[in-house]
């Protein structure tokens, strides 16, 4: 899989690193996971928030690793080598692309950042890349792809080593394009340095992870950095929302420093627009693209609004890659999009019953806007925030939520290590401002059934934050759980 087998006084000479030990050895990979330590693989310890990588040092040469990576000095009789380094992360980064042969460069990368669409504009880009006989790769929250081999994501953006040996991979098995999912804490931890992206993709920036980033500037810049250069090259195109005033602001500067830039919006003047824009739970979404190459009548699957900024993006990121323009227009119509993205549970009867990973208060407020656009019912709305995260979208997500809908039931998300109900006690505060019922059910089980045997004709329910997952963390714990599983389930208890 690996593209060359360099010694380790070529990787220290390549990223800079001071060398203890045989510079003759071969290097054949490289990781951060103590438990992927064999024989030519070179471990790099990084000090964590939570874990200092250097606790496995010991591990990893029983394992016959070559030797280690790290910010320290080598230890006093170490056997191995070890190459010091004055950032470990970027090391890892850097010395992965050297090791792999910098597969990036050989594909075309598409890396899509944003705080909502990410996902679904990657299956989109997905979707278009074969609709145009183009052999993709895909790394997304939900699964990381190569071809028709799939396995499901154990983050939303993998580790710099996991994604260089991944790309090498798509590479070595026939794949010319790669979308990717860039999260702004992976970004942000230099796990997207070094990879050369064809096209980047911005698509919108609300309130979440400030956790992380604490204010909305860093984490602009954070998700900036992989339009501007910081993490190794500028990318050969940017695609941006100018409907998002930080997406003004970056078309802005991008221009301003003679990069490429391909606009697209909704409301305003853009590259890339929509016309005609109609929407049914039935039928899905029919708008008129309007792109520099020409105007074709879309009629997707997807439904919403917020999907049509989804299908500007992966159309603009097609046409940046040379894709056809009527090959773009039957990917578009043939492609069902993300699981849990405004994702509709069958069954018989009334009312709709909708799953959405909507976990931040601007994406709450997208997916409510598109259920009221779709029913003369009642919106009922089931959702809770996560534990151990960001608490300042808590209030603002309760208020949107009972501005919006016509009955919430406020229940538990992942509560992790957080006492479930001090999380909904938080969420209240915003429902109060509002004069919608609503009910309070921790167990999230209960609350999908409750929900579900209160809907009548027309109405819409709307089950939010999960959308996708499989599993409800509840303490240190992990439980199966799926969303649609259990709205299944409620909608037979109906019939029963």
């Amino acid at each position: 899989m690996t593209f060359q087998n360099l010694t380790a006084k070529e990787i220290a000479e390549r990223i800079n690193a001071k060398l203890v030990g045989d510079g003759d050895i071969i290097i054949s990979d490289i990781t951060h996971d103590s438990r992927q330590a064999k024989v030519g693989t070179l471990f790099v310890a990084i000090k964590g928030l939570t874990m200092d990588g250097h606790r496995f040092v010991d591990d990893v040469m029983r394992r016959n690793s070559s030797g280690v990576i790290s910010e320290q000095e080598s230890p006093k009789g170490f056997q191995g080598v070890w190459l010091q380094i004055d950032d470990a992360r970027r090391g890892l980064a850097k010395a992965a692309d050297v090791i792999h042969g910098s597969p990036s460069k050989e594909l075309d990368l598409v890396g899509i950042t944003g705080t909502n669409g990410k996902t679904t504009t990657t299956y989109l880009v997905l979707a278009l890349a074969e609709a145009n006989d183009v052999k993709p790769a895909m790394l997304t929250t939900v699964e990381y792809r190569i071809g028709n081999e799939s396995q499901p994501a154990v983050r939303t953006t993998p580790e710099a080593s996991d994604t260089q040996r991944f790309l090498r991979e798509a590479v070595n098995k026939g794949c010319k394009t790669a979308v990717m999912e860039t999260s702004s804490q992976a970004i942000h931890l230099r796990r997207c340095d070094w990879l050369k992206f064809k096209v980047a993709v911005f698509t919108n920036l609300t309130r979440d992870h400030l956790d992380y980033h604490h204010t909305m500037e860093n984490y602009f810049d954070a998700k900036k950095e992989l339009f501007d250069g910081r993490l190794g090259e500028k990318p050969d195109s940017s695609v941006i929302n100018v409907d998002d005033e930080w997406g003004v602001k970056l078309s802005d500067e991008l221009k301003k420093s003679g990069q490429r830039v391909i606009t697209y919006a909704q409301n305003n003047q853009a590259d890339l627009t929509a016309e005609n824009i109609n929407v049914s739970l039935i039928s899905g979404t029919s708008f008129l693209l309007k792109t520099p190459k020409g105007d074709r009548e879309i009629v997707s699957p997807l439904v919403g609004k917020p999907h049509v900024y989804n299908m500007l993006s992966a159309t603009a990121t097609a046409l940046e890659l040379g894709y056809d323009l009527d090959k773009i227009q039957k990917g578009l119509e043939n492609c069902i999009g993300a699981p849990g993205r405004f994702e509709r549970v069958p069954h018989d009867g009334d009312f709709a019953v909708v799953v959405d990973y909507a976990h931040s208060d601007d994406a709450l407020l997208n997916i409510l806007k598109t259920a009221r656009d779709l029913t003369n019912g009642r919106i009922i709305t089931v959702f809770g925030c996560g534990g151990d995260r960001d608490k300042t979208k808590r209030k603002p997500m309760g208020e949107i939520a009972g501005k919006h809908s016509d009955l919430v039931i406020v229940t538990s998300d992942n509560p992790r290590t957080e006492d479930p109900l001090e999380i909904i006690q938080e969420i209240e505060v915003g429902l109060k401002e509002t004069d919608c019922p609503y009910l309070v059910n921790s167990d999230r089980r209960e609350a999908i059934h409750q929900a579900i045997s209160k809907a009548k004709t027309n109405d819409v329910v709307i089950i939010a934050g999960k959308g996708h997952e499989t599993y409800q963390i509840i303490g240190s714990d992990k439980f199966h759980f799926d969303d649609r599983e259990i709205a299944l389930e409620a909608l037979d208890n109906l019939d029963n």
